[in-house]
């Protein structure tokens, strides 16, 4: 399975990956969700997605790995702990054949649940005041 992949959930996307890259996946997803237990899961963009005042990160399984995506704003905060992974301007790629980083994704997302908090927050002061 890969994006483009219609699932109506995240558990069907997950029971369409093999053993090892789903147990994999669904670490990932116990991760993100125990650092984000008030986000909201859901499919977003076809992959599996955690929503808290807008969306704070999504993951993905491929062939050869597994696409995290928790914006630009994280991987530039993160810089120094990713640079043993591929990434992008907001993606980051962690590759099968080695330990998925739990840890890191845990830091990561809480820093996006404090990012969406803030922005929340603002928004929020901003309608008052008009």
């Amino acid at each position: 399975m890969e994006i483009g992949t219609a699932s109506k959930d995240v558990d069907a996307y997950l029971a369409g990956f093999p053993g090892e890259i789903r147990s994999k996946l669904e670490n990932v997803r116990r991760t993100i969700s125990r650092a984000a237990p008030n986000a909201e899961e859901k499919i977003s963009y076809g992959i599996p997605t955690f929503a808290l005042y807008g969306n704070l990160v999504h993951f993905a399984g491929y062939k050869n790995h597994i696409g995290f995506y928790p914006g630009s704003g994280a991987i530039a905060k993160f810089r120094k702990e990713l640079t043993n992974f591929e990434t992008s301007k907001g993606t980051v790629q962690f590759a099968l054949d080695r330990p998925i980083p739990i840890g890191l994704i845990r830091r990561i997302v809480q820093f996006r649940v404090r990012e969406n908090l803030a922005k929340a927050k603002a928004m929020a002061n901003a309608k008052g005041r008009s």
